[in-house]
């Protein structure tokens, strides 16, 4: 362990590795004394601090609370030293009585950054906790719910619901759902409280009988309380320093995030392997297609087949890593994926077009806005635009995604080694455009090339702005992007989502219960760190990955969007120090407004006049033709702005006042 620790040049990582080591180990543990009339620990089974599968803090829901520490166990070969460690019992079943293979998680060394803290109290209410729109009060003294840095004691902004997603289910049986609006560190120790919170006669919930002898130090016969008394010992200090007093609390944990090499490291192997194969040119490539004057606004359209490194053990839907004795992606020959072209009309006037990459909306393909507005932004602004299908969440994998939610959630899992590679094809597809493509016949005009590589930029919405957020953390060859409607995390985005309602009835049929879908949900975020934002966020402009250039975004959000909630823009957003362009529709918390013209990142809002958003986690509704999700990307003021920030890295406002374009 402090092998793997000293690789991290940071002695307060190791004081924090070390204390973690001793409040929260799952090594075999020695019985401890039992009160008088129980009777011996003769627990063979189970988690070691638990002797046994399911928490009994939190009877009623096994797996909760949620994450835990109580799920990591000792591992020498992680950088943190711990590894995921589920009992046998400790996740759920699905339809046909099999339970989730909890041997899915055993290769990640901490909890998600981004995942919420999931609790029970049967009959809970959310009344006088803190709300979206109350954030700033969860950093008060009274906060109901509390999550810490155990390390610093800092509190962390947060929000607290009560899970309404699931229609028809009683309001006892409802999941409580604690949401950072923060990103978390990474390889950091977390402690979260509860108390104050009440049923719906207001009178507060009782602890469970394990917490309230851990907490008041009570004789026990449960063994996880025996096990626990050190550990607890350790917590209950952690919050009285923070000013949390042990006395009146209903339940508190603590929980670990993974490494940031465990969320980044496969693909970074990746990425630095494949642009060290295919060189400064790029891929190769052979012409497949080209159409002439498809539309308005494009001269060519051109399909090209783009030949890269593979890393799957097939370039179809279904595919899983080739892992090499380190457990790296190893590289399994080569495979061929299209690139999709267009040639604006703009650039037979004889000035070379920049490089534009487009990024595709949810299980989409390539060929998004191609007649659209991606055409009408090339040809206003002289943009070469291009784009590949997100392999992993694209059309085609649309199979794949349903099939790991009516079975084993697990499944998930090779949905997101796919994304691996469908991120690299996207780096790929750049570095072909400003390497050999340059020199392809077709855009040679007058004996010069109709593109300038100098000047290249990113562009995505919706998924393409989520996983954008992720690719402009990795990039080498693009600094500056447009995330249009993005959001993250994916646990935060799902429930809120019009676009999810199909599978969370998959979900429903599979796992029956609320509880059991939010803890889903919990597991999948874990494996999609990996690709999605929440894994890379906080590497775009500062703390960048090894061999990365710093990054800077402009964010388009829709207030009301239907979609795409905007907390999940405003996620991105503080994790970027992004600032709110002025004048502002509304003020955020944690995302301060400033006067344009600026440089670096920055977030505009958008607003269509939309009746507020539910604050439950549920999606906004009120009609198809009221949603503004694909909007934004198609107005004049919100097309000059990108143009503006792409050309000059100036963030200044291109509407009359705050962007409500009704």
């Amino acid at each position: 362990m402090l092998r793997n620790l000293r690789s991290l040049g940071s002695a307060t990582a190791l004081t924090l590795a070390l204390a973690a080591a001793s409040a929260c180990s799952t090594d075999t543990v020695d019985p401890a004394p039992v009160p008088l009339n129980c009777k011996a620990d003769d627990v063979k089974t189970g988690l070691p601090l638990l002797g046994a599968d399911c928490d009994p803090i939190s009877p009623g829901q096994c797996g909760y609370p949620f994450p835990s520490n109580v799920y990591l166990a000792d591992d020498p070969t992680t950088v943190t030293g711990k590894h995921i460690a589920f009992g046998e019992k400790t996740l759920p079943s699905y339809t046909g009585g099999a339970r989730v293979d909890r041997t899915v998680w055993s290769d990640s060394d901490g909890f998600s950054p981004g995942q919420p803290a999931l609790f029970y109290f049967p009959g809970a209410t959310i009344a006088g906790l803190p709300t979206q729109d109350t954030i700033e009060s969860s950093l008060g003294a009274d906060s109901a719910t509390v999550i810490i840095d155990a390390e610093t004691g800092e509190r962390v902004a947060h929000f607290t619901e009560r899970d309404e997603s699931l229609v028809g289910e009683q309001p006892e049986d409802r999941a409580m759902i604690i949401r950072p609006v923060v990103r978390l560190k990474d390889r950091t120790r977390y402690i979260v409280a509860v108390r104050k919170v009440v049923d719906a006669d207001g009178k507060a919930i009782a602890p469970s009988p394990a917490f309230k002898a851990l907490r008041d130090g009570a004789d026990s016969c449960d063994v996880s309380v025996t096990r626990r008394r050190d550990l607890y010992k350790d917590i209950f200090a952690r919050l009285a320093k923070a000013g949390i007093k042990k006395d009146d609390l209903q339940l508190a944990w603590d929980y670990t995030t993974a490494s940031r090499e465990n969320n980044t490291s496969r693909f970074l192997h990746m990425r630095d392997d494949a642009l060290a194969v295919v060189g400064d040119k790029g891929p190769e490539y052979t012409i497949t297609m080209v159409e002439d004057n498809p539309n308005p606004h494009i001269y060519k359209r051109i399909t090209a087949l783009m030949k890269v490194p593979l890393y799957l053990d097939k370039a179809t839907p279904g595919a899983r890593f080739t892992l090499d004795d380190k457990g790296l992606p190893k590289q399994n020959g080569f495979a061929e994926y299209e690139v999709l072209i267009h040639i604006p009309n703009s650039a037979l006037k004889g000035t070379a077009a920049a490089l534009l990459q487009n990024g595709h909306g949810l299980l989409g393909s390539k060929h998004e806005g191609q007649d659209g507005y991606l055409a009408e932004i090339a040809d206003k602004w002289n943009y070469v635009a291009f784009s590949v299908d997100f392999i992993g969440m694209a059309h085609d994998d649309v199979t794949i995604v349903t099939d790991s939610i009516v079975a084993d959630i697990g499944g998930f899992k090779g949905a997101v080694e796919r994304q691996h590679q469908g991120l690299l094809n996207s780096l790929l597809a750049m570095r072909m455009m400003i390497g050999r493509f340059v020199d392809e016949p077709l855009v040679q005009l007058n004996g010069k090339s109709m593109i300038d590589p100098a000047h290249r930029y990113y562009r995505g919405d919706s998924q393409g702005g989520i996983f954008g957020t992720s690719y402009m953390a990795v990039s080498t060859d693009v600094t500056r992007g447009l995330l249009g409607e993005p959001g993250a995390p994916y646990s935060l985005l799902l429930n809120r989502s019009s676009d999810f309602g199909f599978y969370f009835t998959l979900l429903k049929g599979s796992y029956q219960t609320g509880r059991n879908i939010q803890l889903m949900l919990g597991l999948v975020q874990m494996i999609w760190d990996r690709t999605e934002p929440d894994g890379y966020v906080p590497y775009i402009n500062e703390n960048m990955l090894p061999g990365t250039p710093q990054h800077q975004v402009l964010i388009a959000a829709g207030i009301g969007d239907f979609q795409v909630t905007p907390l999940g823009a405003h996620i991105i957003a503080r994790s970027v120090k992004a600032r709110n362009l002025k004048p502002v529709n509304r003020t955020i918390w944690g995302i301060p407004d400033t006067d344009g013209p600026f440089m670096g990142s920055g977030l505009v809002e958008f607003s269509f006049g939309l009746p507020p958003a539910p604050t439950e986690n549920v999606p906004n509704t009120g009609g198809d033709n009221d949603d503004p999700h694909d909007k934004i990307r198609s107005l004049p003021e919100a097309i000059d702005q990108s143009n503006e920030f792409f050309r000059t890295g100036t963030i200044k406002a291109f509407c009359a006042g705050p962007c409500d374009p009704q």
